[in-house]
C-alpha cells in the first residue's frame, strides 16, 4: 500500500523527512563496472564497443554495422504508420516552436567610461544524444533532445540507441528522421557514453552528452563530465499532484499511474487539503492499476513508492511540494493560477484539472527531460540554452583603460599577482 500521511498528525515531519530521503534509484554499485566499461572503450575503440554491445544486447553488429545506413533509417522510418508519424510530426512542430521562443539574443553596449561590454551566444559543435531502446523506447524523447539542439544550431548531433537482439522501434527513427538526426549508431549503456566522450575510430567524439537512461548510463555521464558537458543524471521519474475538492478523483488515480508504469524507482504523490478526495483517489488507483496492461509494473512503483498526504491548506501543500522539488507538480485545483507563483522549485508545472504531465511527455510543448530526485531546486529541464555558451565581450579605448587601471592594478597588488599589475600599468607608461 502507498504510505498515507497527514500533516495534522505529531510524528509527520519524521515520516514526511523520512519519505524524502528515501532511496529510489537501484541500490547495486555501478561505478566500478562502469568505469571498467569506459576504460575498454578508451583502450580499444570500436573493437570493445562490439564486444560489449554484443554481450549484453545480443545485437549482432560488427563495427562495419555500428552505424545504421541512410538505407536502413529510410527504410524503417517507412514502416512507421501514417497516424502515428502524424503524431509525431506534430509533437515536433510544437516543441519547435516553444523553444524557438528560447533563443537568446547577443548584446553588446558601451558603457559611460566607454567600456566595450556584452556577450554572445554561440552553439555547441557536436552534441550526442543517448535513447533508450531497452525495456523503454521512447520516440518522443529523440524529439525532446534533438529540437532544442537543432534550434540552438548545432551542426552535429550523433544520436546512440542500443538494439536488443538487433531491433529497433521504427518510431524512434521516425523520429530521427523528423527532427533531421541522420547520424544513428546500435550502441547502448556506459560503452555508448564513452564512445561519444572519447571517440572511437567509428563514432567521433562530441562536447556534450544528453538524454536518460539506466544506472549503467548514468554513472557513465558522472564519470566522462569534464572530458564532455552533460545535460543532468536523469534519475527515476515522478509526479507530485495537488489537489483540492475540486479534483476528479479518477483523473488524479490515472496520473499517478502514468508515472507509476514507468518502473524502475518511478514515485507518484499526492498532496490534498480533502480527506474524502484522498480515500477516493486510495480507491481509485487500485481499481485502475486492475484495468493496466503493465498492472505488475505500475503496481510495483506505487505500493513502495506512492505517497498520499493530507494537509489543512493549500498553503501547507505549496510548502510541502517545494521541500520535495518534485520533476513534475500538477496543480489540479479550482484556481491554479492562484498557486503557480508558489511553487519554486519543480521540474514542470501543469495547470488544472485539463493538464495531464502525459500532455507534456509529448505534444505540449514543452520539454519532458526534467531534473529529478529534488534537484529541481537547483536545476531546470533541457532547453535551447543546454545546447549554446555564451562568451562574454570587453574591449578599452586609452581613456576607458586609463580610468579603471588603478583600481585593477590596486587589486592586483592586494593578490600579489605583480605581473597582473604590469600588464596594465605598461600601457599607461606607469
Amino acid at each position: 500500500m502507498p504510505i498515507r500521511l497527514d500533516s495534522a498528525e505529531a510524528d509527520f515531519e519524521t515520516r514526511f523527512t523520512a519519505l524524502l530521503s528515501g532511496k529510489r534509484e537501484a541500490s547495486q554499485d555501478v561505478g566500478d563496472i562502469v568505469a571498467a566499461i569506459i576504460a575498454d572503450v578508451r583502450e580499444r575503440g570500436d573493437a570493445a564497443l562490439v564486444e560489449l554491445t554484443n554481450r549484453f544486447d545480443q545485437a549482432g553488429v560488427s563495427a562495419e554495422t555500428l552505424r545504421l545506413t541512410p538505407e536502413s533509417i529510410a527504410r524503417g522510418a517507412a514502416s512507421v504508420p501514417q497516424t502515428v508519424r502524424a503524431a509525431l510530426q506534430t509533437a515536433h512542430d510544437r516543441i519547435r516552436a516553444h523553444h524557438e521562443k528560447q533563443k537568446p539574443q547577443d548584446q553588446v553596449y558601451t558603457d559611460a567610461l566607454g567600456v566595450i561590454l556584452g556577450s554572445r551566444w554561440t552553439a555547441v559543435d557536436a552534441v550526442g544524444i543517448y535513447v533508450p531502446g531497452g525495456l523503454a523506447s521512447y520516440p518522443s524523447s529523440v524529439l525532446m533532445n534533438a529540437v532544442p539542439a537543432k534550434v540552438a544550431g548545432v551542426s552535429r548531433i550523433a544520436m546512440v540507441v542500443p538494439t536488443p537482439k538487433g531491433e529497433i522501434n521504427p518510431a524512434i527513427l521516425a523520429a530521427a528522421q523528423i527532427a533531421g538526426v541522420t547520424e544513428i549508431y546500435r550502441v547502448g549503456g556506459a560503452q555508448a557514453v564513452a564512445a561519444l566522450a572519447y571517440g572511437t575510430p567509428t563514432i567521433a567524439r562530441v562536447d556534450k552528452v544528453v538524454g536518460p537512461g539506466n544506472a549503467f548510463v548514468a554513472a557513465a555521464k558522472r564519470q566522462v563530465f569534464g572530458q564532455v558537458g552533460i545535460d543532468m543524471i536523469a534519475g527515476p521519474s515522478e509526479v507530485l499532484v495537488i489537489a483540492d475538492a475540486s479534483a476528479n478523483p479518477a483523473w488524479v488515480a490515472a496520473d499517478l499511474i502514468a508515472q507509476a508504469e514507468h518502473g524502475g524507482g518511478a514515485q507518484s504523490i499526492l498532496i490534498t487539503t480533502d480527506q474524502r478526495l484522498a480515500d477516493a483517489v486510495d480507491r481509485e488507483v487500485d481499481r485502475q492499476l486492475a484495468l493496466l496492461p503493465k498492472e505488475a509494473l505500475a503496481r510495483e512503483g506505487w505500493e513502495e513508492f506512492g505517497a498520499i498526504i493530507t494537509v489543512d491548506s493549500l498553503d501547507t501543500a505549496t510548502t510541502l511540494a517545494n521541500r520535495i522539488a518534485s520533476e513534475h507538480v500538477e496543480l489540479a485545483v479550482d484556481d491554479p493560477q492562484a498557486l503557480l507563483s508558489a511553487i519554486r522549485h519543480a521540474g514542470a508545472i501543469f495547470l488544472g484539472h485539463h493538464t495531464p504531465e502525459a500532455i507534456g511527455d509529448y505534444v505540449g510543448g514543452s520539454n519532458h527531460v526534467l531534473p529529478t530526485a529534488r534537484s529541481a531546486r537547483f536545476a531546470s529541464g533541457l532547453g535551447v540554452l543546454d545546447f549554446m555558451k555564451r562568451t562574454s565581450i570587453l574591449g578599452c579605448d586609452p581613456s576607458s583603460l586609463a580610468a579603471l587601471a588603478e583600481a585593477a592594478v590596486t587589486i592586483a597588488n592586494v593578490e600579489g599577482l605583480d605581473g597582473h599589475g604590469r600588464s596594465i600599468s605598461i600601457r599607461l607608461n606607469r
